[in-house]
């Protein structure tokens, strides 16, 4: 299995079965991100250091105007499309097998989780996977500690309110908090 045979894998939300070809080449790709993440937290870096390992993380250059704050964690990496004017802060988690696209003018807070693999329920095969994508729109606002869960869409132009834990699509223009989050009010 190759990286594109991979990626089309996840982009078809197919099942991992644990010990696959598909989970064994997973666990080798983390190793890339792990050892890409420890470089980029690993000491400082100027923006346009910070944008060129970014840029090896997610195997595509990333616009000048984007921004990252390290420290940053992701286990995969090459399955995160990243837009113009995207600020990441500090402590962000990305789990991004199942596919993270943050458009344009979107702002990422402190520690936030973006997570887009599930478990299976099933105590026979919990360790088995099921991908699904997480999308941020355009000029969106994560606030910190904010958890995204797999699956989910946020609008355009939403908020997230910091300590949210997004279960099911916010959106556009709206502000969604809680656990489980809902929408408190429209913008």
């Amino acid at each position: 299995m190759d990286l594109a045979e991979y990626l089309a894998h996840l982009h078809a939300g197919e099942h991992i079965d644990a010990e696959s070809d598909v989970h064994r080449f997973m666990h080798r790709q983390s190793q890339e991100a792990l050892r890409l993440t420890a470089k980029l937290n690993g000491q400082y870096h100027t923006p346009e250091e910070i944008r060129e390992i970014f840029s090896q993380i997610i195997g595509k250059p990333v616009d000048d105007t984007f921004g990252l704050f390290p420290p940053f964690y992701t286990d995969c990496g090459k399955n995160i499309t990243i837009g113009r004017h995207v600020f990441i802060n500090m402590g962000c988690k990305f789990q991004d097998q199942g596919g993270i696209t943050i458009d344009d003018g979107a702002l990422i807070g402190h520690n936030v989780v973006l997570a887009t693999l599930n478990h299976d329920l099933d105590p026979a095969t919990r360790r088995s996977m099921t991908p699904a994508p997480i999308h941020i729109g355009k000029n969106a606002w994560i606030g910190a500690n904010a958890v995204i869960l797999p699956g989910v869409t946020v609008g355009d132009g939403a908020v997230v309110a910091a300590g949210a834990v997004v279960s099911r699509d916010v959106p556009d223009r709206t502000v969604a908090g809680g656990v489980p989050a809902r929408v408190l009010k429209r913008l």
